[in-house]
């Protein structure tokens, strides 16, 4: 076992190496007892400015040793075999990885979009160029080889078994089908004044039956699951807005609908934009779930990705939500809080480790289409560099896609090849 002396053992170093150990079943303990810590034998790490003989020695820096959020310098430095986050001087691999996993830059900037999201360019992992590689997986394994150099750890990293996760958000259910005569005239007469024929023509055909909705894809998403598909649904109920368009929740076809698809795959709430400053209407929100499908409502991703650390954890778990499926950007593919392995989410305003479980997702539809105008091609092989990082890292696959997006419809012809693409990646292929 590996004994690591500390002067202080903090909540935040604790998380941070059960991320680094546990994950990989590597035993260890933490001393805070000088003089017992001399004592011990076995393999030792001394994280301290405290000096041991024949000890290896790692000097870190404050920020797992703070209960408040400080700014620091951020540079970067070489650990060992791969670049790091350097604080206020100081290289320090583990203090990297919290730094990333708790998303610690957020609480220290104003940047927002027009949406009130952190950019993904903003971020120093993107800024760096790491915001496409498991950067937290890849400093615990630098972290973990050095020591198997430097005190003989006994480490032999191991392949791992990769989940694949199809996540769907429902944000409009229907393309024309079911809407209220106000909203179809509305619409309608929108697309008369910008001339889109095809739209006027296409909502004539579905309206008089003799065209499918072309966002009825519910077939092809309970294909999916029946074959054996990990499938996961995210449905919007919030009230009606300008961010959040979905046809009511009372209304008949919607809820038949909802009943349906749970019948094939979980159904998490698609949290509202409008519920981002009222956890009172999340609550509502989670509620029409339930009543509609009768089943326990426990994950959650949020409409447009609308992330506002700590308060929109915070209130999940007031809801009773226990996991999460928002860390992501939607301006960027990659990863966010540096892994792709589901992790407890850390309060910094608490400073502890909370029982919301955080399940980063890869990429989104819109993020290659409309965000990076990627090409059909072209997305296929940045969706095949980020599976190749995760196979070697460690983590479930999980992406984005929409109930519209895989129907060839209109500008996303083309792009059901994609899905198709990610859906049948097999990590056998990469290894």
């Amino acid at each position: 076992m590996l004994t690591i002396y500390v002067d202080e053992i903090s909540s935040r170093l604790k998380y941070t190496l059960n991320f680094v150990f546990e994950q990989r079943g590597i035993a260890f303990q933490l001393c805070n007892d000088y003089m017992h810590f001399k004592q011990l034998d076995g393999i030792k790490l001394n994280y301290s400015e405290r000096q041991f003989e024949h000890v290896l020695q790692l000097v870190p820096s404050k920020l797992l040793f703070e209960e408040t959020i400080e700014p620091y310098e951020v540079t970067t430095g070489l650990f060992y075999q791969e670049e790091c986050f350097c604080f206020n001087g100081v290289i320090d691999p583990l203090a990297s990885i919290f730094f990333t996993l708790s998303r610690m830059e957020e609480y220290l900037t104003d940047q927002k979009d027009s949406l009130g999201r952190f950019p993904g360019k903003s971020s120093l992992l993107y800024q760096y160029n790491w915001h496409e590689k498991a950067m937290c997986d890849r400093w615990s394994n630098d972290f973990l080889l050095y020591l198997k150099e430097s005190c003989s750890l006994k480490w032999n990293p191991k392949l791992e078994l990769i989940e694949s996760i199809a996540t769907f958000d429902i944000d409009n259910a229907f393309a024309y089908l079911h809407k209220n005569t106000l909203r179809t005239q509305l619409a309608t007469a929108k697309d008369y004044l910008y001339n889109r024929k095809e739209r006027i023509l296409d909502r004539k055909k579905v309206l008089a039956g003799e065209m499918k909705d072309p966002y009825d894809t519910y077939e092809f998403i309970q294909t999916l699951a029946l074959s054996g598909a990990n499938v996961l649904i995210f449905w919007l109920l919030g009230d009606y807005g300008t961010y959040d368009k979905n046809i009511s929740h009372l209304q008949p076809n919607q809820r038949s609908l909802i009943q349906k698809m749970s019948d094939y795959a979980e159904i998490g709430i698609h949290a509202s934009y409008g519920s981002n400053e009222s956890e009172y209407q999340l609550g509502i929100e989670i509620e029409r779930l339930n009543l509609i499908t009768q089943k326990p409502v426990t994950k959650n991703r949020q409409h447009f990705l609308v992330l506002n650390l700590p308060l929109t954890y915070q209130s999940l778990i007031h809801q009773n939500i226990t996991d999460d499926y928002t860390m992501g950007y939607a301006d960027i593919v990659g990863f966010r809080a540096g892994t792709a392995r589901v992790f407890n989410w850390f309060d910094l305003s608490t400073n502890d480790t909370t029982t919301l479980r955080i399940h980063p997702f890869t990429y989104m539809d819109g993020t290659l289409h409309e965000y990076l105008k990627l090409s059909p091609q072209e997305a296929m092989e940045k969706i095949k560099s980020l599976y190749q990082e995760i196979c070697q890292c460690g983590g479930q696959f999980s992406y984005i896609w929409h109930n519209e997006t895989i129907g060839d419809y209109a500008h996303w012809k083309g792009w059901k090849e994609v899905f198709s693409y990610t859906i049948n990646l097999n990590q056998t292929d990469f290894i």
